[in-house]
């Protein structure tokens, strides 16, 4: 089975109201509510900054490094006494791979694609990514995010909050162990929150000299670039609306000081990039081992072999207080924080690493901000082909009934990681009513398709939500 579907859990994205006042024209932010404490975001941090650094190539290049941590320092400085934390320590590392991308963890480390500055058109640009980046972690974005999770949601959090913030797929990688991988795309930011960093991050660029401007031109520069390595900051980073007229209004309320232009410094260490052998992809980099990790091995788990058919005979299983399922009596129960996979023995080990299953069912629920289950629906089947390039787009959809609930049935395929095999997919979703997406993913290779559609169904049938 190829890695979304496995089983590992879907962290809920709990959108939480952003705080805003106004005074005169400059708005005001107001970091959410969050249990963890700062310490706690420095503890996440390191644990995940060290998770990062097995997996990603970090360029150690000196010119390159101080420059982008001399723009970092910068920046550090200016965010407001009420959102600094002493037990922070902001620090800048540069990723040597070519999306445009960039991500900042809890306590402060942050990562810089080198694919970012190589297509930055002014200093101002690069500036206005960090401070984007800068303002989740002043503000507490990662913890917030998973404070409004239950205690049957949360589960491994350093790893889940890493898998959020870097995403795409090297999210999925460097999440596997936590067993946060298909949820990883649903645990990037909320669009209240991708606004809250887009306004403090503005008045940060505006305190030392940058034109607020910048950052909506770079949004722009990143939506123009497309194709693979181009949107990828923007697919991590949901648009809230209007990103491009809200920040320019938002800039002419700031004041900017000493402006800061183009320095020799940009300039320079964009042509000493350009001397440099050309970056990798980031799936290139994680699949040679680029990073300090150990090359992973390809060898599939002994638990995947021979696989019984679907018993006629069902046990039901009450899955915390969100839903209860019957399934074929030889199906295990492999639950985790917010899914829970049920498989045939040798339907499920590891390959790359990673936990999979290649028979039987998914079933979980992720937060949505659209309230439209044919949208929410195409962002969770968008999630499942960043990381499974062989995911066929819906080959058909039908309505379906969930307990009760109005929803559709979905026709996938893929080629399994597993078994090389193609493979068929029907994924059933609906919209509770708090607006999650709850879905049961139906996964086994296409010769065997007959032998199970009859099940998948059954086991939809018999599902009961608590909500």
């Amino acid at each position: 089975m190829s890695k979304p579907f496995t089983r590992r859990a879907i962290l809920l994205v709990i959108a939480v109201s952003i705080s805003v006042s106004v005074i005169g024209a400059q708005t005001v932010i107001t970091a959410p509510p969050n249990k963890y404490s700062p310490s706690e975001d420095v503890q996440l941090g390191r644990e995940a900054a060290a998770q990062a650094e097995k997996q990603l190539p970090i360029l150690h290049d000196d010119g390159v490094s101080s420059y982008v941590q001399s723009i970092g320092r910068r920046l550090a400085d200016a965010i407001p006494s009420e959102l600094q934390h002493r037990e922070f320590t902001y620090s800048f590392k540069v990723v040597n791979v070519r999306e445009i991308n960039a991500f900042a963890l809890p306590g402060g480390p942050m990562y810089v694609n080198r694919g970012m500055i190589e297509k930055a058109q002014t200093e101002g640009q690069i500036a206005s990514v960090m401070a984007h980046e800068m303002s989740h972690v002043a503000l507490r974005h990662g913890t917030a995010q998973a404070t409004k999770a239950t205690k049957y949601e949360i589960g491994a959090v350093a790893g889940a909050v890493l898998g959020a913030i870097i995403g795409g797929n090297v999210g999925s990688v460097v999440a596997q162990g936590t067993q946060f991988g298909l949820g990883t795309a649903f645990l990037r930011f909320s669009r209240e929150y991708e606004r809250q960093a887009d306004i403090l991050g503005s008045h940060i660029m505006a305190s030392v000299g940058y034109d607020p401007r910048e950052m909506a031109s770079m949004f722009k520069l990143i939506e123009k670039e497309g194709g693979p390595g181009g949107p990828q900051w923007l697919s991590d980073h949901p648009n809230p609306g209007d990103r491009y007229a809200y920040i320019t209004r938002e800039a002419q309320s700031l004041q900017i000081q000493h402006a800061v232009h183009d320095t020799r410094g940009f300039e320079q260490v964009q042509a000493r990039l350009r001397r440099m052998a050309p970056a990798p992809t980031t799936e290139e980099a994680t699949r040679s081992g680029a990073g300090r990790g150990s090359r992973r091995s390809s060898s599939k788990s002994p638990g995947l072999g021979p696989v019984e058919r679907p018993s006629s005979r069902y046990t039901t299983y009450t899955e915390g207080n969100r839903f209860r399922v019957s399934v074929p009596s030889n199906w295990r129960e492999l639950a985790s924080s917010n899914a829970v996979t049920f498989a045939p023995d040798g339907a499920y080990g590891n390959v790359d690493g990673q936990s999979v299953f290649t028979h039987g069912m998914e079933i979980g629920l992720t937060r949505n901000e659209t309230h439209n289950l044919r949208t929410a629906t195409d962002e969770l089947i968008n999630s499942l082909a960043s990381s499974n390039p062989n995911l066929s787009r819906p080959t058909g959809t039908a309505n379906a009934s969930i307990d009760g609930r109005q929803g559709l049935r979905t026709e996938l395929s893929n080629i399994s990681d597993a078994t090389g095999q193609q493979e068929r997919i029907q994924l059933y979703s609906a919209l509770l009513r708090d607006g999650s997406l709850f879905y049961a993913l139906g996964v086994v290779p296409r010769a065997q398709f007959s032998d199970y559609q009859g099940t998948f169904r059954q086991v939809v049938g018999s599902i009961r939500i608590m909500d």
